[in-house]
C-alpha cells in the first residue's frame, strides 16, 4: 500500500489534517498524521529541540512504525522538517509535497522595531511616562507581535511554555535555503494565493531552487489549505503522486 506521512505546521496538530487524511484513505492510501513533539496530544521535548531534533523524531517515527518509503507532505513548520528530511534521508521519501512551507528566516526592518519593542516590555512604559498603560501590557505586546508576525511565540510566552519558546527561537533562526538545491526527491510546491503567513514570493524561490519542482498556487487559497480548500489540495496531492 502507498504510505503517505504528514507534517504538520507549528501550532498546528494532527486533528487540522482529518479531512485530508479521510479523504486521501479513501483513495487507497495509507496516511500517517503524527503530533509533532509540543503540539496536539504530544507533550513537549524536556529541553529545546532545532530543525534536526524534530527531523530525527520522524526518522525514528518511521522505524517504529517500520514505514520503509513514504510519499512525504510537510506543512509550514513541517514544510521545513520535510525539507531537511528529504535532505538527509532521500532513500526514504519517493516524492515530496511542500505546502507553503517555512524555509526563510530573514525579518523586515519593522518586524525587528515591533519585536524589540514588544520584548521591552514594563520598561519601555516606565520610561517614556506610559505607567498608567501597564494594565494593558498583555494587549498591548499581543497587538505588537501580530505586526510582526510572531504571534506563535507571544503565546508560548503568555503560557510559560520555557522549552518551546526556546524552541521557536531555535527553528526560527535557522535559514533553510541553503537546503533546496540538495532536495533530490521530486517535489511539489502548493500554496495559497493569499497566504499572510508565508508570502507567496517564497513560492517563487522554492521552485527554482529545487530541481525540477512543480508550483501550483490555489486561487483564493490561504495559510491553512488542510482546512481551508481540503479537496483542492487533496487533488493536487494525489495527481502529483501519481504522475
Amino acid at each position: 500500500m502507498r504510505t503517505i506521512l504528514i507534517l504538520h505546521g507549528w501550532g498546528s496538530c494532527a486533528k487540522n489534517w482529518a479531512k485530508v487524511k479521510e479523504i486521501l484513505e479513501s483513495k487507497g492510501y495509507k496516511v500517517y498524521v503524527p503530533d509533532l513533539p509540543g503540539f496536539g496530544e504530544n507533550p513537549p521535548p524536556e529541553k529545546p529541540w532545532s530543525v534536526d531534533d524534530y527531523v530525527e523524531w520522524v526518522r525514528n517515527y518511521c522505524q517504529k512504525n517500520n514505514i520503509p518509503h513514504i510519499f512525504l507532505i510537510g506543512h509550514s513548520f513541517g514544510g521545513g522538517i520535510a525539507i531537511k528530511f528529504s535532505c538527509a534521508f532521500p532513500e526514504i521519501v519517493l516524492k515530496l509535497v511542500l505546502v507553503a512551507p517555512a524555509f526563510r528566516r530573514r525579518r523586515s526592518l519593522k518586524q525587528i522595531v515591533f519585536l524589540l519593542l514588544a520584548k521591552l516590555g514594563k520598561v519601555v512604559f516606565t520610561v517614556t511616562g506610559l505607567i498608567l498603560l501597564w494594565p494593558l501590557e498583555k494587549k498591548i505586546k499581543s497587538f505588537l507581535y501580530r505586526i510582526a508576525g510572531t504571534t506563535d511565540y507571544y503565546r508560548l510566552d503568555l503560557n510559560g511554555m520555557v522549552a518551546m519558546k526556546e524552541t521557536f527561537k531555535k527553528v526560527t533562526r535557522e535559514d533553510l535555503v541553503y537546503c533546496l538545491p540538495k532536495i533530490k526527491s521530486p517535489t511539489l510546491i502548493v500554496w495559497g494565493a493569499k497566504d499572510v503567513m508565508t508570502p507567496i514570493k517564497e513560492a517563487y524561490l522554492a521552485k527554482k531552487e529545487i530541481n525540477n519542482a512543480e508550483l501550483e498556487i490555489i486561487k483564493d487559497g490561504l495559510h491553512g489549505l488542510s482546512l481551508q480548500k481540503p479537496n483542492i489540495l487533496v487533488e493536487k496531492i494525489i495527481r502529483f503522486i501519481n504522475n
